[in-house]
């Protein structure tokens, strides 16, 4: 169940309809409140070589999520989110924090699952208070566009992307058994804005959590802070579709009482690599249009990130060779925060 203000937000009319929910939740006074404050709050810039200055990192990718002890990890995040949502949950009795980068309606029930589980395995049984944040997503819903964008509205729905996601999300909340306290609803009209160009887009596309105190902030990581093994983990997000083991769930990532990464294994056949070669023939704009949910919202490293992984696939279409005898592939903690492959 979501709280607001200490408040429960149960009421009949809702009837467990995720829209109804989150219509109510966006004009709540104290949402409105909150996510001003985020947006005012300066942008973090998040790289390796602040490592020292910031404490233990965990960074996660799209579709993964991390559950992160505060006694060993400082800091949690993840960012490139546009249609893309950041969920934080924070148990109020020992700090522990998860967070996810949920990217699509069909993970989010069992993906709340993993998160809570990991949490609740490293928590007193009885707690079940919970600090929640849900940051990303923006209004995305077609406008009239130019006739180069046609090929980006076909993919669209016509409620977009971010208000299906942010609906089963508030749906989801509300329907568990845990409390849940809503520090932070900062999605759709709350974090759009308007570019140059006329294009919508979110203000805020990246989180970090400061896991002592459970504080959020906006925050942007450039590529040295996107790991470890950054490329393998893209591309599992964009094979696992395809593998069953993880159909309508977040990837597992982080091995939480040992603080290091356990990248679990994920398949793909080698039909990919021949259409990760098409993929390359196109030039950047038609690669933009062709491969984002939201390609006048992507930051100006989205082609490159993507090309890379694509050039991996390319090299490597057997997934054996990545995931020797489909054992994950491990990172332990360095002392100077980096990390090191040991498996």
């Amino acid at each position: 169940m979501i709280f607001v203000d200490d408040l429960p937000i149960s009421q009949p009319r809702f009837r467990s309809q995720g829209r109804e929910i989150l219509a109510y939740l966006l004009e709540h006074p104290a949402v409105v409140s909150s996510s001003d404050r985020l947006k005012d709050t300066p942008e973090t810039r998040v790289s390796s070589a602040d490592r020292s200055l910031l404490g233990r990192l965990v960074y996660v990718f799209q579709r993964e999520y991390a559950t992160v002890d505060p006694a060993i990890v400082q800091l949690a995040g993840t960012d490139e989110a546009t249609t893309c949502v950041g969920l934080v949950i924070r148990s109020r009795n020992s700090g522990m924090t998860s967070v996810s980068h949920m990217d699509f309606p069909g993970v989010v029930s069992n993906g709340l699952e993993q998160m809570m589980s990991s949490i609740l395995v490293n928590d007193n049984p009885g707690d079940t208070a919970f600090d929640v944040h849900l940051i990303g997503g923006f209004d995305d819903r077609p406008k009239k566009h130019s006739s180069d964008e046609v090929a980006s509205e076909r993919k669209q729905k016509k409620d977009g992307f971010s208000l299906p996601l942010c609906s089963k999300l508030v749906e989801a909340l509300q329907d568990s058994q845990w409390k849940f306290h809503l520090q932070t609803l900062c999605v759709l009209k709350h974090n759009t804005k308007i570019d140059s160009m006329g294009n919508a887009c979110p203000v805020i596309s990246g989180i970090l959590v400061d896991t002592s105190s459970g504080s959020v902030m906006p925050a942007s990581f450039d590529r040295s802070s996107r790991d470890p093994d950054e490329i393998v983990r893209r591309i599992r997000l964009t094979v696992c579709s395809e593998d069953p083991k993880w159909k309508g769930k977040l990837l597992e990532t982080y091995d939480t009482s040992h603080d290091r990464f356990e990248i679990a294994p994920c398949t793909w056949v080698p039909d990919w690599r021949f259409y990760a070669l098409s993929l390359q023939e196109l030039s950047d704009s038609e690669f933009l249009l062709g491969c984002s949910t939201s390609p006048f919202a992507e930051g100006p490293d989205f082609v490159e990130n993507e090309r890379r992984k694509w050039d991996y696939l390319i090299e490597n279409p057997d997934w054996r060779y990545t995931f020797v005898n489909k054992e994950p592939r491990i990172f332990q903690r360095t002392e100077d925060g980096g990390w090191l492959r040991c498996g």
